[in-house]
């Protein structure tokens, strides 16, 4: 277990923010997490990012990330905005400055007793960065990029979940239903993971970055000397799924729902488990924005779903009727005969 105490300021300041590098971080250590095949739906992303790892030697140094279980967080600095791009990141990581470092690595190893691939961070500061940044960049345009956009989509949507839910219910109520192996119980956070470490959060501020590809795994960054970052699994992951939103989608007279309302209403109803605006749906269910709203404006007339406005966004979400129809006529065709 991690436990980590905050005081009332740092809770007060829970903020919320993307971070490309801390995919690319998260995704390669997916990869090595499962060496034969990884789980959908990540399993097509998967066998790809591997062809990238082998074909693309621009690419290696990316793997630096994960040459252990536990090491200094300059490796993966702070987001430097609520959503930047990766190359912000990058700049962050390459300017990282001699003293953080010197500063970092002692909580991880003795100076005298460095591991080989984390040595040069020492002797040869600035041109291991770049090597590192490089690396990074060359990984994420192969393996990354090409989904970006519809993971972009899914973040959007996740930030603007969570974002309202801690604007109306404040910080208790969102850290109380963040993730199941995260638990609130105050004024402790507890993340549930193998590791027994316990820190203290005392006027500072706790910034939370959702990751498609943490696939339930949780990070924590606790070396920065104002910011502590929890990452936790953003729903969306489907978006990186081969063929569709579910493994029996396709599967003909399985599908109650998608025999009852058509398939893609069944799709956008059962995407609905969580509000989404009309794009972030078109992105994570591969349909044109145009289709997406003729499905909305459907549902939305049968009164299984609303719609509401969130600043300049509109959200849709399930009424208690839509609720209903996934939850009994919905469920998974797969689980219901199992």
């Amino acid at each position: 277990m991690i436990r980590i105490e905050l005081d009332e300021p740092t809770l007060a300041r829970t903020r919320i923010a993307t971070s490309p590098l801390w995919e690319a971080l998260t995704s390669l250590y997916l990869l090595k997490r499962h060496p034969a095949e990884v789980p959908w739906p990540y399993t097509g992303w998967a066998r790809h990012a591997r062809r990238v790892l082998a074909e693309v030697p621009e690419a290696a140094p990316a793997r630096l990330l994960t040459a252990a279980d536990l090491a200094p967080d300059f490796l993966t600095p702070i987001p430097p905005s609520p959503a930047p791009t990766l190359a912000e990141e990058l700049a962050a990581l390459r300017a990282t400055p001699a003293e953080v470092i010197a500063d970092q690595i002692p909580r991880y190893h003795h100076p005298d007793d460095l591991p080989d691939w984390l040595r040069p961070f020492v002797t040869d500061r600035q041109a291991t960065l770049d090597r590192l940044a490089d690396g990074i960049e060359a990984y994420w345009n192969a393996a990354i990029a090409p989904w970006w956009p519809a993971m972009r989509a899914a973040l959007d949507e996740e930030v603007l979940h969570r974002a309202r839910a801690l604007a109306a219910d404040g910080p208790d109520a969102l850290l109380a239903d963040l993730h199941e192996r995260v638990r609130w119980e105050r004024p402790v956070l507890t993340l549930v993971k193998s590791l027994e470490q316990s820190f203290q959060a005392l006027n500072q501020r706790l910034l939370l970055i959702p990751l498609i590809f943490s696939r339930g795994a949780l990070a924590c960054s606790t070396d920065h000397p104002e910011i502590v970052a929890v990452s936790y699994q953003a729903r969306g992951a489907v978006v990186l799924a081969e063929g569709g939103p579910s493994p029996t989608a396709d599967v003909p007279g399985t599908d109650r729902l998608a025999i009852l309302l058509g398939r893609g209403r069944a799709q956008v109803l059962r995407a609905l488990a969580r509000p989404a605006t009309t794009a972030g749906l078109a992105a994570t269910l591969g349909l044109a924005p145009s289709t997406v709203s003729e499905h909305l404006a459907a549902l939305c007339a049968a009164g299984v779903v609303h719609r509401r406005r969130v600043g300049r966004r509109v959200l849709y979400g399930l009424e208690p009727a839509g609720l209903a129809l996934v939850t009994l006529i919905g469920a998974d065709p797969a689980a219901a005969s199992a």
